[in-house]
């Protein structure tokens, strides 16, 4: 999979290679905004990742501590894309646990559906006081 272009490529060109995201400008849009760390550091798009680096990517709730196993260039398929990666176990573990508690409803705030007349009428009251 590794050819001689492989050897330096940038960190935003590998991300939409290992298909993390959907295109090259959404992925150097998530490095520029923090949510990609490697080695525990921001870094920037046109880092050069290399074979053993560890990556943090945050995409939506998840949060995913990936190590790079290989480099390349080309976008193919999701199976021939997983092989340039290994998801550690502590991240597979730590994203579960979050699904597991998005699905049971533990994150977020529950209500019992709109407010009636009355509930209303006191967030109003309350609202106007806060602003006098």
């Amino acid at each position: 999979m590794s050819e001689k272009d492989d050897d330096k490529v940038r960190l935003d060109k590998w991300l939409w290679a290992a298909r993390f995201y959907k295109t090259r400008a959404l992925a150097k849009a998530a490095i520029e905004g923090g949510k990609v760390h490697c080695r525990g550091e921001r870094c920037k798009p046109s880092k050069e990742p290399k074979v053993g680096d560890e990556l943090t990517l945050r995409t939506g709730f998840d949060e995913r501590t990936v190590v790079v196993e290989a480099l390349s260039v080309v976008r193919r398929g999701a199976p021939e894309a997983q092989t340039l990666y290994r998801e550690t176990e502590d991240s597979i573990a730590r994203r579960e646990a979050a699904a597991e508690q998005r699905k049971a409803g533990a994150l977020g705030v529950s209500t019992d559906g709109r407010p009636s007349k009355k509930q209303r009428r006191q967030l109003f009251t309350f609202r106007d006081s806060r602003d006098q």
